[in-house]
């Protein structure tokens, strides 16, 4: 029964979400792509409480290149490219800013994450020239599955399955599998799955 209420609520969540897809869609046409999608995550953004994540997660489903029918993309976070890709089972936190991204299966994100699209997004090697003339390359950053990322870190590379990146931490290189990494620059502290001692005796030597 329960699922089969879900499954209602979650075709409902479809029909109410369908003029806003709509509008996306046609404001394609007059507009950059990327463009028209960031506003439409915008407005779906400011949806509150349970009903809001099922609004979410529909419109994203039309709208988005992948993305899970059990993902759960919390209050105030905008996606800013309609490539990226929500596994099964994500959970993003409350106001994060997603650029070019795969969230693979089970990844954590924590509130007020930022993934951008890559470390290059903006040259600036001609001081003559604004910043903003300058142009940059937006590129996929992958977060593999069962990967936790804390509280107000920064992911500019990608970081591979069952990572631990800690709170504050900005990662500006590619983290292995398994990794646990922390600071900024973020570097790695550990490997998840190791005991304490273990640890320790790593760091130490």
């Amino acid at each position: 029964m329960k699922a089969l209420l879900k499954t209602i609520a979650a075709l409902g969540c479809r029909l109410l979400m369908l003029p806003l897809f709509l509008y996306y869609r046609v404001a394609c046409v007059f507009i950059d792509s990327d463009k028209a999608f960031h506003g439409a995550s915008q407005a779906v953004a400011t949806l509150p409480g349970l009903p809001g994540e099922f609004l979410r997660r529909e419109f994203y489903r039309l709208a988005l290149e992948e993305c899970s029918p059990d993902c759960c993309i919390s209050f105030g976070t905008i996606l800013s490219k309609r490539g990226s890709r929500i596994g099964r089972r994500v959970y993003v936190g409350t106001y994060c800013t997603l650029g070019l991204v795969t969230l693979e299966d089970d990844v954590l994100l924590a509130s007020n994450v930022d993934v951008l699209s890559g470390a290059e997004q903006h040259r600036f090697t001609d001081p003559d020239t604004p910043v903003r003339e300058q142009g940059g390359d937006f590129r996929r950053v992958t977060i593999g599955r069962d990967t936790w990322v804390g509280n107000r870190s920064v992911v500019m590379a990608n970081v591979g399955s069952r990572c631990v990146v800690g709170a504050g931490s900005v990662v500006t290189r590619e983290l292995a599998d398994r990794s646990v990494a922390v600071g900024s620059p973020a570097r790695v502290v550990g490997t998840r799955g190791e005991t304490q001692t273990e640890a320790a005796g790593s760091h130490a030597s």
